[in-house]
């Protein structure tokens, strides 16, 4: 159980969102255009969670060939066009934001684009809830830097250790770590093969759905 948690920051793919298959179609898109081979959707699942750069040099590289120039505006692009056509709340996730948004503040923390994170919280009827938004092309270092999450706790009023960062990844972890925030992961999220599990606290919980959530806050 958390205690003394008066903000809880959500990392958006794999923890509110399932957003794999429209990043894994518009990656394996990007392959193809550039005359590569299609790639597994959990190989690119696996990739995901450091920002876009680092998924479309992941991918090239997976794919065995030199990544253009222009490959990260491209995969933009293509992604862009696609953000909600598969994409979709993991179930419970409405229930459970609203559900919190009541007791606590809640916001998000994720390395997407801010604007493509805008429109899917928007698409989903979701971004009612959140009383901030952290992207990663704004002013802060991407996820596991702390400080997008440390902001997010000045705007707050809260310190670090009265906020729960809930998120999927290995990369989720070591930033509550380093800001010295609490931690709940989600073992539905399609980050969570990373994540070392044998080195977390007891402090550090992990949830196989939403509505778990509900019962650590």
């Amino acid at each position: 159980m958390y205690a003394g948690v008066r903000l809880v920051v959500f990392d958006l793919d794999g923890t509110l969102v399932d957003s794999l298959q429209d990043l894994a179609q518009s990656a394996n898109a990007l392959l193809i255009e550039y005359g590569a081979a299609a790639l597994p959707e959990a190989d690119i699942g696996r990739m995901v969670g450091d920002g876009a750069a680092t998924l479309v040099k992941r991918a090239f590289a997976a794919a065995g060939r030199e990544q253009p120039p222009d490959a990260l505006a491209r995969f933009l692009a293509i992604y862009n066009s696609r953000l909600l056509r598969l994409t979709s709340a993991y179930p419970g996730i409405p229930e459970t934001l609203h559900n919190l948004a009541s007791r606590y503040t809640l916001a998000v923390l994720t390395n997407k684009p801010l604007h493509a994170t805008q429109e899917i919280l928007r698409g989903l009827d979701l971004s009612r809830h959140f009383a901030a938004v952290v992207g990663g092309d704004g002013p802060f270092a991407r996820k596991p830097d702390p400080s997008g999450l440390l902001h997010l706790c000045q705007l707050a009023a809260v310190t670090p250790g009265e906020a729960v960062l809930v998120g999927d990844s290995a990369v989720d972890w070591k930033t509550a770590r380093a800001a010295g925030a609490l931690l709940c992961l989600t073992s539905y999220g399609f980050g969570f093969h990373g994540v070392p599990i044998r080195e977390l606290t007891e402090n550090e919980h992990v949830i196989d759905r939403a509505g778990r959530l509900l019962e650590l806050l």
